[in-house]
């Protein structure tokens, strides 16, 4: 089928309809379902411009994996997570702890594109094993990790997720802690290591939901926070020196609807930061292509 006529496809569709959907995926879900992702984004992804290179991804032999519910206070319900750990570890070993963050539409299963947890750490980066760290993740819902009336997913993941991994042996001692995560993920991967520097000994966003004003955020996805003070309390741009001194990396494509944020969070960063800004959109080739380079970041700097 023809560019020409998959463009008039699309068009037919009004933007917004179920092919839409199922074009952007579940993370792009957030960005038909608020209006953000312009028409030109469905053009360039049926016409292939969103597509980017990947190599099949290899794993090793997998490590066990284990899943439950916990009752959050600060999120006021019992939330799902799960705890990976590498292969030749499991319950007992003391090991870095990497907190993966979801996307919007996203849960503790669903974290990553195209791997799960476990497969993310048996993971094979240029045919080299990753170094043995655990992995976590955790339900956030779909307030942006920042705190809300009744529902603090932020204190959740700092005072109730991380205390109860430390507590098995992960992440323990200083630096032995990072963050990582995809769009809203992303961005909530960048917000832990700004309210909590001394905590997180690196940080890897992936197409980082980064937004320039709380009217932009709020005209397009008005749960995102609470009001313009919460806005200001976690805004990524303007509390990026908090990042001095930490390993950063952040990934995002040229064509991401939410590249003037990304733009506007790198020039905040501090010097040293690794900036991956090239071809993509907001899209899973994107997010796959970036996930091998961001464990391979993280176990360098936490190992």
């Amino acid at each position: 089928m023809s560019g020409h006529l998959n463009r008039r496809l699309v068009l037919g569709a009004g933007f917004g309809g179920a092919l839409g959907v199922a074009v952007a995926g579940v993370t792009g879900f957030e960005l038909v379902s608020h209006g953000v992702l312009p028409g030109k984004s469905y053009l360039d992804q049926l016409d292939g411009a969103c597509e980017v290179p990947s190599p099949p991804f290899a794993f090793g032999r997998l490590g066990p994996s284990f899943s439950g519910r916990f009752y959050s206070a600060a999120r006021r319900q019992r939330v799902g997570y799960t705890i990976a750990y590498p292969p030749g570890h499991g319950p007992g070993s003391e090991l870095p702890l990497i907190v993966a963050l979801h996307a919007y539409g996203g849960d503790h299963q669903r974290v990553l594109t195209g791997m799960s947890l476990a497969q993310a750490l048996a993971l094979r980066v240029h045919g080299l094993a990753l170094p043995p760290m655990a992995i976590v993740a955790a339900d956030g819902g779909g307030g942006y990790w920042n705190p809300h009336p009744g529902d603090n997913p932020l204190g959740m993941v700092v005072d109730e997720l991380i205390p109860r991994c430390q507590r098995q042996g992960l992440g323990r001692g200083r630096r032995r802690i990072g963050t990582l995560g995809i769009s809203m993920g992303g961005y909530g991967a960048i917000l832990v290591a700004e309210k909590y520097p001394g905590l997180v000994g690196a940080v890897a966003a992936i197409s980082p939901a980064i937004w320039t004003s709380y009217a932009q955020a709020r005209s397009v996805n008005p749960g995102a926070y609470a009001d313009a003070a919460a806005f200001a309390s976690a805004d990524a741009v303007t509390h990026a020196g908090a990042l001095a001194g930490l390993p950063v990396r952040v990934a995002s494509g040229l064509d991401d609807p939410f590249h003037p944020g990304v733009v506007a969070l790198v020039r905040k960063l501090p010097r040293g930061a690794v900036v991956d800004i090239s071809a993509g959109c907001h899209t899973d080739s994107f997010f796959a292509a970036q996930e091998p380079p961001s464990l391979a970041f993280l176990g360098q700097h936490l190992a």
